[in-house]
């Protein structure tokens, strides 16, 4: 099946109804982490928790309502016409597998790369270790070659070295077509030294014939935290694509954090265009492993017409207690403006204060008997992510000479790059 490269649901005005997608997440896994000569073990419960969503965040969080009839006077109402979420057209798919499209004529050997370079999905989260299958060559290799139908493939892999035992292996790897239209490249990478620090990566890039690109990166980072003294695992990931045809494409950032005591720290920005349409949305869940938790979610769209709309929410909790709060926005063409603010507190013996109004007049005050309801804990923690990092936590550093100890001085000396410098791995290109 061709992999779109605007696989996602456009957040499109229908009606009275904001529609957005969602991403899906993982759990699973334990265990425990050798940092330098040092054994940590997970020393956070992993609790079986209900799902995230809170009946109270679930209005702001899974779908952006509001009746522009009830809440805009019919003088101010704006029509605006939804656009359909599309792939990008083609006659003929751009996302022939590479096997396909670069190499149909391969050697026995199998010299030639196989790449499974294809364009990034929305939504989709940081994707585990094991599915990139990262391989790197324990030999280093400078090859390429010319397929029968004039396409051409490259394979190279390096090691680089540094002080304090810093090494970083990589290959790189990449191909195009005879005319030059179509193009991929794929790096991978391992970081290491003495003080603990591991490193996996990936990057990839590729283009098509009709003008559609699309690049996406991740990494994910074992090391000591310098106050602490913790050990701790970190995972990030960017994916971009762009169209050749339309004014369309999108962008997301996301970002896990996880230390061996249950603090977490996780996070997305993400931006969207299709045609007259963009949108944007930025959210945010913080741990801090003793009970206390911090979520937030941002979310606006806006049309070259000047309609724009948004919502907004917050919650804190801590034994029980905490508070919720958000915000329904919108501006009309004509700069009218409509906004409906709300909020709970919740003060842990069953009694919830609700309260909000909207620029049209509404109000409520009411305290209500209610069961307080959030996840003290993230339902994907450290225990689960050590146990999908296997792959990470097995890289083997240099051997260390005898008689030398590393560098701990935290205070002067910067940790190793979290991203390939020009000088470890070949130049990388994103679109």
């Amino acid at each position: 099946m061709a992999t779109r490269l605007l696989d996602f649901p456009t957040p499109v005005l229908r009606g009275s109804e904001l529609e957005s997608g969602r991403a899906g997440r993982r759990g699973g896994g334990q265990g425990h982490v050798k940092l330098g000569h040092t054994w940590v073990s997970c020393c956070c419960p992993d609790p079986v928790v209900p799902a995230r969503r809170t009946r109270s965040s679930e209005k702001p969080d899974d779908t952006w309502r509001f009746d522009l009839q009830k809440i805009v006077p019919a003088s101010q109402r704006v029509r605006v016409r939804a656009t359909p979420s599309m792939p990008f057209s083609s006659p003929q798919s751009p996302f022939v597998p590479k096997q396909e499209k670069f190499f149909r004529r391969c050697t026995q050997r199998n010299f030639v790369p196989q790449s499974r370079d294809t364009p990034p999905k929305r939504d989709t989260g940081i994707a585990n270790e094991k599915d990139w299958g990262i391989n790197l060559l324990n030999e280093h290799v400078n090859e390429s070659g010319t397929n029968d139908d004039g396409s051409t493939w490259y394979r190279e892999s390096g090691e680089n070295l540094g002080e304090n035992g810093y090494r970083c292996r990589w290959t790189r790897m990449g191909g195009r077509s005879h005319d030059d239209s179509s193009e991929w490249k794929e790096t991978w990478w391992e970081k290491s030294d003495w003080n603990g620090y591991k490193e996996l990566g990936v990057e990839k890039s590729g283009r098509n014939a009709e003008g559609d690109s699309w690049w996406e990166t991740w990494n994910e980072v074992l090391f000591q935290d310098e106050w602490s003294n913790l050990a701790r695992i970190e995972r990030s990931a960017q994916k971009q694509a762009k169209s050749g045809s339309e004014n369309a494409g999108w962008y997301e950032k996301w970002w896990e954090k996880y230390d061996a005591k249950g603090w977490t720290e996780k996070g997305a920005h993400k931006y969207g265009r299709l045609n007259e349409q963009s949108w944007w949305e930025k959210w945010g869940e913080h741990y801090d492993g003793r009970g206390s938790v911090l979520k937030w979610t941002d979310k606006w769209a806006e049309t070259e017409i000047g309609t724009k709309w948004g919502d907004k929410w917050e919650e804190k909790f801590f034994a029980g207690i905490g508070s919720r709060q958000g915000e329904t926005w919108h501006v009309s063409p004509s700069d009218n403006r409509w906004s409906r603010t709300w909020g709970e507190e919740h003060f842990g013996n069953g009694k919830v204060h609700k309260y909000g109004k909207s620029t049209t007049g509404e109000s409520w005050d009411i305290v209500v008997d209610e069961e307080t309801y959030y996840e003290a804990e993230p339902h994907y923690g450290w225990a689960d992510v050590v146990g999908d990092s296997t792959q990470l936590l097995s890289i083997q550093p240099l051997e260390r000479p005898p008689g030398f100890f590393p560098n701990l001085d935290f205070g002067s000396i910067p940790p190793p790059p979290r991203s390939p410098p020009p000088d470890d791995s070949p130049d990388s290109t994103t679109m």
